[in-house]
């Protein structure tokens, strides 16, 4: 149940004429009344003898108590309550008892006698629309501060009333959403999204990992955004307005949005508030060696990620959320920078978080310049190959990814930011198909290899497993994916590791029993902790392990021994 205050208004009979009239687009579809102040007020929709003015003018009498210059300029009070998608079709009665919770809650009509006057109108099964004169019967002005936040509580106790769907309460922290009057040309121009959505993502990716101020404004340019500075007297950048070059007003100049106006966190004060370091943050990021290609990028995404993970574990408030928010610019630039075959999960992933990347906590800027940097290097490491170790160490990275957003919607979730919490889960399930369509071919790799080791071996990994991690043993090696982990057990000791320890370590720090698959995770824990080429085989493996018709891309890094060491005793 979501309502939805609008602008107040000059004129009740102009509103009542576009609530009974057939919209816009033709929507509007026996439009009736379904409740009034007493009860009895006429209904043009369905009295022939009745008038639009008729209703009009009955609500507006409570002006006529208060002297013409003492009148408002604007006494129209509009409110729209709509039923989400998928819920049942409410009755007249129904709706008229929902009407009448709304305007009490808000503080229009408290039920003290002497409220506003209104009616509620119903010309769609999914919708009424709510209109009130801002006088009371006893000529004062109505306590309505806060009826937004009035009207989704008691929308809140509605759903659980007529068993509805249930909405996340929210906090005020999130982007605004589209006007009607945004989507209705989004329609018409045969738009998906509305400007506002557009505009927002393409701000959204264009600042994530930027290292200053002028590459932000350069990549708004690269993405054929129009941009406004607004500059002060001394040069200064005071903040940004942006457009898309095919989105017009009725006078033909393009639609400019502020930052703020496409969500809180991008104003350009936030978005400055992002290349905020710390001491020890610049040490770190000056030590850190310059990135290769898609690759390498991803790796490192999959090493910052482990370690934010450790950082929502046991930080504090602040540097959790700047933590969080971080995560939402390693997904903005993961997804621009990824391969054909998973841009779609990962895209909705990405727009999924933006949601869960801001809350009343107030980010502890700084202390979140790994990931920030994680995306730039994504960004700049340029778009990644499917296949090979592009395809791999994306899987990897995704892999690590699905972990920190499902801790940072267990966060969420304790702190009771209930909207976050429902889009942290929405992006980890668009992640979890993402890795689905990544890891399908350098897993089946891995697991061909693995199922073609000498039983002697396979038998050495399956006692080291059941050593290292006696509870989990028996579910890890009748998984589809075991063989994959023997051949990454195998890599392991061929390059000198214990592979116990790796195993050990793989585990002590992150719980693994909720995985969908054991052995898939510890898969890329231990190719990322020992340093081992993700994709894992040679050209030659991959072709004769490859099923007909498919031509996987070569492996870029050299590959490790397939025969293991001799193991010590």
């Amino acid at each position: 149940m979501i309502p939805r205050i609008h602008k107040q208004g000059r004129n009740t009979a102009r509103l009542l004429a576009y609530l009974y009239g057939p919209g816009r687009r033709e929507e509007h579809t026996d439009p009736h009344l379904v409740a009034s102040f007493d009860g009895l007020a006429p209904d043009p929709g369905r009295d022939p003898s009745t008038t639009l003015v008729d209703l009009a003018q009955l609500l507006d009498e409570p002006l006529h108590l208060l002297p013409e210059d003492t009148r408002p300029t604007t006494h129209v009070w509009h409110t729209s309550v709509r039923a989400a998608p998928g819920d049942r079709t409410l009755t007249d009665t129904e709706w008229a008892d929902i009407a009448r919770r709304v305007i009490a809650a808000t503080g229009i009509d408290p039920g003290d006698g002497a409220g506003c006057r209104w009616a509620a109108v119903r010309h769609a099964d999914d919708h009424i629309h709510l209109i009130a004169t801002l006088v009371r019967e006893d000529g004062r002005r109505p306590d309505h501060h806060r009826s937004a936040k009035r009207a989704q509580t008691e929308c809140r106790q509605i759903e659980v009333d007529y068993d509805l769907h249930r909405l996340a309460a929210g906090d005020g922290t999130a982007a605004k959403r589209p006007s009607s009057a945004e989507r209705h040309k989004a329609d018409r121009l045969g738009r998906q999204r509305t400007s506002r959505e557009e505009l927002r993502e393409a701000v959204r990716r264009s600042v994530a990992g930027a290292a200053g101020e002028e590459e932000f404004f350069d990549r708004l340019a690269a993405a054929g955004l129009l941009v406004r500075r607004r500059v002060a007297p001394s040069g200064d950048a005071l903040g940004y307005t942006v457009a898309l070059p095919g989105d017009r007003n009725a006078q033909g100049e393009p639609v400019f949005y502020s930052g703020s106006k496409l969500a809180p966190d991008l104003s350009l004060p936030r978005i400055r508030e992002r290349w905020t370091k710390t001491s020890d943050d610049a040490i770190q990021q000056s030590a850190l060696p310059s990135v290769a290609g898609p690759a390498s990028a991803r790796r490192r995404a999959s090493a910052a990620a482990w370690e934010a993970l450790i950082v929502i574990d046991h930080g504090d408030d602040g540097v959790i959320a700047a933590q969080i928010a971080a995560t939402g610019e390693v997904l903005d630039a993961l997804a621009q920078t990824s391969a054909a075959h998973t841009r779609h999960e990962l895209q909705a992933a990405a727009t999924a978080f933006e949601r869960a990347s801001r809350s009343h906590i107030r980010a502890g800027r700084g202390h979140d310049s790994a990931l920030r940097r994680v995306a730039r290097d994504l960004v700049h490491s340029g778009p990644a190959l499917g296949r090979g170790e592009d395809g791999a160490t994306a899987a990897m990275a995704i892999d690590m990814l699905f972990f920190l957003i499902t801790a940072a919607a267990h966060w969420h979730a304790k702190k009771q930011h209930a909207q976050q919490a429902e889009a942290a889960h929405r992006a980890a399930e668009h992640l979890r198909a993402a890795y689905q369509a990544a890891a399908e071919y350098p897993m089946a790799l891995l697991n061909h290899r693995g199922r073609h080791l000498a039983p002697s071996w396979q038998r050495h990994h399956s006692a080291t497993v059941r050593h290292a991690l006696p509870e989990l043993a028996d579910r890890i090696l009748a998984e589809p994916g075991w063989p994959a982990l023997a051949a990454t057990l195998a890599d392991a000791q061929a390059a000198g590791h214990n592979p116990a320890a790796l195993l050990g370590d793989a585990t002590r720090r992150r719980e693994l029993a909720s995985a969908t698959s054991i052995s898939d995770v510890l898969v890329w824990r231990l190719r990322r902790t020992a340093d081992l080429p993700a994709y894992g085989v040679s050209a030659a493996e991959a072709h004769r392990a490859a099923p007909a018709n498919s031509q996987p891309a070569p492996a870029r890094q050299t590959p490790t021994p397939s025969t293991p060491r001799t193991p010590r005793r």
